[in-house]
Order: C-alpha cells, then structure tokens, then sequence
C-alpha cells in the first residue's frame, strides 16, 4: 500500500538518500536534497518509510542539475549525491559520521572537517562494469539505482579518468568475443601511472583466456578472479614486481592527503613499535620504518603481503595472516593503525586490543563506513576520541572515508 505525500527533506542519510519526517514517521527518499519540498510516493515498511520522487515542488537551496546524463536518463546507481553542491555534499558527510557515532557508538563527537581536492570530476582511476550478453552481443555497463539485476550501457563516466573509461571501450571492442560465456561477469579497469591494469571476475571455465589477455593491448596486465575466488595472473607487460589491480588507490589526490594525515598521528605519538593492520602493499608501513620505526604489517593478500615484505627491513617484518587471528599474539606495540574493508574490524581484534597490557599509546583507525567504524569505537569504552577527520575520497557519491585517532582514557 502506498500513498502520494508532500514532504519537507531535512537532511541526507548514510547512503545518500533525502530524510523527512511525515505524521512520526521516518521517510527516506533518494535523489533528494534538504530544503527541497517534494511530492514522493510513500511505502511503510515497520517504523520507517521509503518514497520514490515523483516531483520536486520546490528545490532546496544546495539542489544542482546533475551533469552526467546517465545520472537522471538511466538512474545510474554508481554515484547518490550528483544533484547536491560539492560543499552540501561534504556537509552531509560531516553529519553522517557524526550521527553514527551518536546513534551507534553511543559518543558525542564534534562534526568533522571533510577535506577534498579537484572539482568532484574524472578522479577515478579504477571503474568497474558489468557484463552482459545478448543476441546482439556483450554490453559493459552499469546498475540501475535500486534495480540490481538491471544495467544500462556506459557511454561516459564523468568521475572516472577518461583514461579508464576509454580502455573499457577498447578492451569490449577487442576481446569481447573472446569473453567466458557467464550469466554474470565484472570486468575492472584501472589507471596506475601509464599502465592499464585489468580484472575480469566470474566463470567457472575459460579456454580463452589466455588469447583474451594477448588481444586486449591496451592492458598492460589482466588477471582472471574466477567464481571460486581463485585469483590468476593472465599477462602481465609492466616489467616489474607489483600487487595486483585491487591494490592501486582509486583517488589518488585524495588518497595522498589521508595518507600524509595518519602518519603525522602516528609519528605525534613518538612509536617505537606499530602493528599496521590492514597493510595492503605496505605504503604506509614503508613510510614509518624508515624513521627507524619496527613496523609489523599485517595482510591476508599473499602477493600484496609479498609486496610489503620486500619494502620493510629489519627489525620490521610483513605478516601473512587475518588481523584477528595474530593481533593479540603481536601485541603489545606503541600504535596500532587499523584500515579495515567496509565490514570493519572483527570483534576478536577488539578484544584483543582491549585486553592489551601495556595498552597502546593510540589506535589510528581508517574508516571507509561510519556505521562499522561507530560500532567498532564502541567496543573500546578504554579509549576516547582524540580527533576525527574525514577525506572525500568519492565525491558525487555517499562513500566517505574516516580517521578516527583512539587515546586511553585517563584515570
């Protein structure tokens, strides 16, 4: 049962999509800004309620016309937040943070600085599509808003670098033909430095895949992640040893500022010792050890581990391993720097640091989700919020990037 309502939208929740308030009722309404008065059809479902913008009645004072067609003519499901202002869009993700940590984390926070760089355009060096075959052949393309099962062909995407967008129109009209015959494929191309990297995930069999990898000469290397998860290097042309693909920093402007800020608050704590959780291809583990810091980084990805070992010198080390499974045995250390996946860190790490004698002197956390990361900080009542400042590491969508920097509590 649904009914046509006018609402008043008074802010944008975690997600992205436009709060308003209807007879105590919440109601969440995507593609909408605060100020705006809108008409939406409205389905209740328990204690909130979602609505689908059938007018604007009147446009709220951020409200701008989104410049990517593919935004409003296909409702494109990449980006959320194309019809606010940038400046909206960093104060919305200013107060999501905030309100997780008051409504998940049970803690009063002051409303973070969101730092950005550029115009929110062409920051993407990684763009992944979905793949799909027809009696007319593969389309590369992207989902619908709210219609996982539906993609529409890309023809541009303005927050990818057009590098990235060109080389998947290259690589579709190279090798699609050579493409396993799948119900459902991904395929990720990404930017790093003059090299294309690219990913095709999905299949059980592929006979030609190792023609695909030589045809595509626009990539530099290709691996194949099949439907088990088993990750294969196909080709590789770059001459050198690197991680794969899913390590290369998406924004790398952005990137670099987050980068500079966690190690100025790990090197104000004066460390001796840092486990480094997380660690990727080691690029912040590097960056400590040569201050003559002993740095422990721990990863689970073998080859991005292998890459990190071959960075760190004694008395620093790369360790292969789940972070919940070796934290408490490494522990204790000076700092621990935390950059868990969008799942957040694992109770068993929590408690591990919890439980630390002696406790560290900080935990620098690095947050791609204020909901895990609220729900994290709540389970170590120990420490307080020492600051917290966030990075708009994916302007034009929800997605905001955190650093949470953790301190014993006194007494």
């Amino acid at each position: 049962m649904s009914e046509l309502l006018s609402l008043d939208i008074a802010a944008v929740a975690a997600g992205g999509d436009g709060v308003a308030r209807h007879e105590g009722l919440v109601v969440f309404v995507p593609r909408t800004a605060p100020g705006d008065r809108v008409r939406a059809r409205v389905q209740t479902k328990g204690r909130f309620a979602r609505g689908t913008l059938v007018a604007i009645e009147s446009a709220g004072p951020s409200r701008v016309t989104p410049a990517c067609p593919h935004y409003l003519r296909d409702r494109c499901g990449g980006c959320q937040l194309q019809h606010l202002s940038l400046d909206a869009q960093r104060d919305a993700k200013a107060s999501i943070v905030r309100d997780s940590f008051a409504r998940i984390g049970k803690r009063e926070v002051p409303l973070p600085q969101v730092h950005g760089a550029g115009d929110g355009w062409r920051y993407r060096r990684k763009l992944t599509v979905a793949l799909r075959h027809s009696a007319e052949g593969w389309v590369a393309g992207l989902h619908r808003a709210g219609r996982p099962d539906e993609i529409f062909a890309l023809d541009d995407c303005l927050i990818a670098d057009v590098r990235v967008v060109a080389g998947v129109h290259s690589v579709m009209r190279q090798g699609a033909h050579l493409l396993p015959r799948a119900a459902d494929l991904r395929m990720s191309v990404r930017c790093h430095g003059d090299d294309l990297l690219l990913v095709v995930t999905g299949g059980r069999d592929w006979p030609a895949a190792r023609a695909f990898a030589a045809t595509v000469t626009a990539a530099t290397a290709v691996w194949w992640v099949n439907e088990d998860g088993k990750r294969r290097l196909l080709l590789d042309r770059r001459g050198t040893r690197e991680a794969g693909a899913s390590f290369v920093q998406v924004n790398a402007d952005v990137a670099a500022q987050l980068g500079a800020h966690v190690e100025a608050l790990v090197r104000a704590h004066a460390p001796r010792s840092v486990i480094d959780g997380y660690a990727g291809t080691g690029d912040v583990a590097a960056a400590l050890a040569v201050d003559g810091i002993a740095v422990t980084a721990i990863e689970l990805d073998a080859e991005a581990s292998a890459v990190s070992a071959a960075r760190l010198r004694e008395p620093s080390r790369a360790v292969t391993a789940r972070v919940e499974d070796v934290l408490a045995s490494l522990l204790p250390a000076d700092v621990v720097l935390l950059n868990p996946p969008r799942a957040g860190v694992d109770a068993a790490a929590t408690a591990a640091l919890a439980a630390a004698v002696p406790v560290p002197r900080a935990i620098i956390y690095v947050s791609c989700d204020p909901a895990t990361l609220a729900r994290d900080v709540a389970r170590l009542p120990g420490y307080r919020v020492a600051s917290l400042t966030c990075f708009d590491m994916f302007p034009q969508t929800a997605h905001v990037e955190t650093v949470c920097e953790l301190v014993p509590e006194v007494g």
